[in-house]
């Protein structure tokens, strides 16, 4: 694996495909090349990204669950909100996801209809994994996605007069006696 993937719908992608899937734990180190992070930059939306990279970790486990965990880093520049500036920064994260694999699912759903029970505060089910295998290189990009500060602020910017960050409002608002109230503890 290691290297981009021709037929890959995605911009980072690098596929594990279903028959690399086994007993024995699976270690990838990708990065992405020069070519995908311009791609991928136009993608998100950023400035610059400098590079893109991840350690990831696949274990097969009972009943067809595939575990992945991945550690990742990324340098990037957004604009500034207020100045446009480049606002440089690292970002980095780790991240788990589960799959089923398809015999797994056929097999739970020859079986009796079973309650499928949601938790607001717990983990997502696992997902049914893809015929192709699972792309590891979207995964880091989906994680990255959502780590972008959305609102990047050089150091030295200062925001116009009447766009303070927190502008008090009329005093007679509906909360303005709760203010009252935090300043007394």
């Amino acid at each position: 694996m290691g290297g981009p993937s021709a037929e890959a719908g995605s911009e980072f992608s690098r596929i594990v495909g279903p028959e690399r899937l086994g007993t024995r734990a699976i270690e990838e180190r990708i990065e992405a090349t020069a070519q995908e992070r311009v791609l991928l930059q136009d993608r998100l939306g950023l400035l610059g990204l400098d590079c893109l990279s991840a350690s990831c970790r696949i274990r097969s486990g009972l009943g067809g669950l595939v575990l992945v965990s991945c550690d990742w880093r990324a340098e990037i520049t957004q604009a500034c909100v207020v100045t446009l500036d480049p606002v440089c920064q690292a970002v980095e994260g780790q991240f788990q996801a589960s799959f089923l694999t398809s015999n797994h699912e056929a097999g739970q759903r020859s079986e009796a209809v079973q309650e499928i029970v949601v938790e607001p505060e717990g983990e997502d089910p696992p997902e049914p994994l893809p015929p192709e295998g699972i792309d590891l290189g979207e995964l880091v990009v989906q994680e990255l996605a959502v780590s972008l500060d959305p609102y990047p602020r050089s150091e030295d910017a200062v925001l116009p007069p009447g766009f303070e960050a927190e502008d008090e409002g009329p005093a007679d608002h509906p909360f303005a006696a709760l203010k009252v109230l935090k300043g007394k503890e």
